[in-house]
């Protein structure tokens, strides 16, 4: 996370934020940026984006909107900006979309054409648990993989949830198999 001031006028991309007389160039959804007025004190949850000629910073209000943008970045031909695009959206409005299959919505983000759009759908339609619409959670990757694992074998999201924090400390395979055997007394 990153906590400063917001040195920019309002709707310049990037957003110039000011932690300690230092301004880093943090790139933020266009309805965020258009939002945030000079001066302002705000909190970005941060996603470092580097290859070999660059480094970037890409800031959201929320963990749930960096959650679903790694999602998106996870999806084959998804880069940062395109994902940042689809972000211009809220993040209930984009579920929507993913779960309804509406190719046009996606299809209305620049640089997004319709092959890329039915990607995001198809790739993200799983990942979004369909009962509260909720994002996996980001911040704990293994509770991810375990569920990711488990439906994978047939186990119903709701039941894996319920079972996730019985599972204790040890290795991602223990935790694994100690699920598998209380899945099973159900």
């Amino acid at each position: 996370m990153l906590t400063g001031t917001v040195a920019s006028q309002k709707g310049i991309d990037p957003v110039i934020i000011d932690v300690g007389d230092v301004g880093y160039a943090v790139h933020m959804p266009a309805r965020v940026g258009l939002a945030l007025v000079q001066g302002q004190r705000i909190t970005v949850h941060i996603h470092t984006y580097v290859r070999e000629d660059a480094l970037e910073l890409f800031g959201f209000l929320s963990a749930e909107e960096l959650g679903l943008f790694h999602l998106l970045l996870n999806v084959p031909g998804i880069g940062p900006r395109t994902a940042l695009g689809v972000l211009r959206h809220d993040a209930s409005l984009i579920r929507t979309a993913i779960e309804h299959g509406d190719v046009d919505f996606f299809m209305s983000v620049p640089r997004l054409g319709k092959k890329n759009a039915q990607k995001i759908i198809i790739e993200l339609r799983s990942k979004l648990t369909g009962i509260t619409g909720d994002l996996p959670e980001e911040g704990n990757s293994e509770s991810a993989e375990i569920t990711q694992a488990l439906v994978s074998m047939g186990f119903d999201r709701k039941e894996i949830r319920t079972v996730i924090p019985k599972l204790g400390n040890g290795k991602l395979e223990e935790k694994i198999r100690i699920a598998l055997t209380l899945l099973g007394r159900k």
